[in-house]
């Protein structure tokens, strides 16, 4: 079993004095960086100018600087811009001001493990990494609650790499729901493979698959959608609550018999062995330099695919109906401002 940190396992002494830099504020380097000043720690954001991720750091009581600057001025450097960028903001920004008695932290293994980012031996490499998005990071945080956290470490040139990771969990409120060990290989591999193979790949063509067959039999587009995307939400809000043991007992019993007789013919033997093979694709690193060659080519292909789910006929009928509904509009309302983050600010 996993080892699993809370409150009285870590403490934030560890990061008394020391500045950390985001670099990068995105969805999770908000949640992160606002929890962080909010737990008494010196915070610098790295953020380049013109975007509306600037501005909102502006917003929020920081004042972003080049991650050139950044890393010049703190002692612990966290990396949370997107992954195919990492490697060269590395590059160029980070790597000639690491010094012994720095850090560099990152909140997802994949440049780490892919070997994308290579770090001098004498400086601390972790990771903390929230099980959740950053505005859940945040809300949960406001809420006196945490959302569970992985720590891994990758180098301990100090020897109080664990330390420091378990006090940052602390600071962003991982420690109040637990933080569990694993490593960079693990959070990776793991992580990659359910992107792909589950909670976006593929649930997102078992949704189109569906949807084709209903309307191709002749059903309306509108009962298609409803019936394999729409619903989609009620069942896995009972899941990600109670289970799937806990989703039966939440369904009718004539869905559950459904689930029991039929899932398996969807995911059959094929299928499982298809996700062995992507499994192997993350693992061997061909998943990883794919990526970062499409990325280099200009995203061709990921261009091309977009383009291909954006003119879905699922996404037409999806963006009239979703137009009925007005508390999904409400939803996707702008936040208000943070107020209680805004009354600290320190960077």
């Amino acid at each position: 079993m996993a080892k699993i940190y809370y409150d009285q396992d870590a403490d934030l002494k560890h990061l008394k004095g020391k500045k950390v830099a985001i670099v990068g504020y995105g969805i999770q380097g908000r949640g992160q960086g606002l929890n962080l000043r909010d737990s008494g720690v010196e915070v610098i954001i790295a953020q380049r100018k013109g975007g509306k991720n600037y501005d909102l750091a502006i917003e929020d009581g920081f004042t972003p600087v080049e991650a050139d600057e950044a890393a010049q001025k703190a002692d612990i450097i966290q990396i949370l811009a997107q992954d195919h960028l990492q490697g060269e903001i590395y590059e160029k920004s980070i790597a000639s001001h690491l010094k012994p008695g720095k850090a560099l932290l990152f909140s997802h293994g994949f440049n780490i493990h892919f070997g994308y980012i290579k770090p001098p031996k004498n400086v601390d490499v972790y990771m903390v990494a929230p099980k959740g998005p950053g505005a859940l990071v945040r809300t949960q945080f406001l809420e006196g609650g945490g959302v569970p956290c992985l720590v891994a470490i990758y180098q301990d040139a100090s020897g109080n790499a664990l330390k420091l990771a378990l006090a940052h969990a602390k600071a962003i409120g991982g420690t109040r729901a637990g933080v569990i060990e694993t490593n960079f290989k693990e959070e990776t591999e793991t992580d990659l493979f359910g992107e792909q193979s589950v909670l976006c790949g593929g649930l997102s063509e078992l949704i189109r698959a569906g949807y084709e067959t209903l309307v191709q039999a002749g059903y309306q587009p509108e009962m298609a959608y409803f019936e394999c995307l729409h619903e989609v939400k009620l069942i896995v809000d009972a899941i990600f609550v109670h289970g799937i043991s806990g989703m039966h007992r939440r369904v009718s019993d004539t869905a559950e018999y459904g689930d029991y007789t039929r899932g398996k013919r969807i995911i059959t033997d094929a299928t499982r062995a298809e996700m062995k093979k992507i499994l192997k694709e993350i693992q061997s690193g061909d998943f990883a330099r794919e990526w970062i060659s499409e990325n280099k080519k200009g995203r061709p292909l990921y261009n091309k695919l977009r383009d291909e789910c954006d003119n879905h006929p699922v996404e037409k009928v999806g963006a009239e109906l979703r137009s009925m509904m007005h508390w999904i509009q409400g939803a996707n309302a702008k936040p208000a401002a943070d107020k209680k983050s805004k009354a600290k600010v320190g960077s």
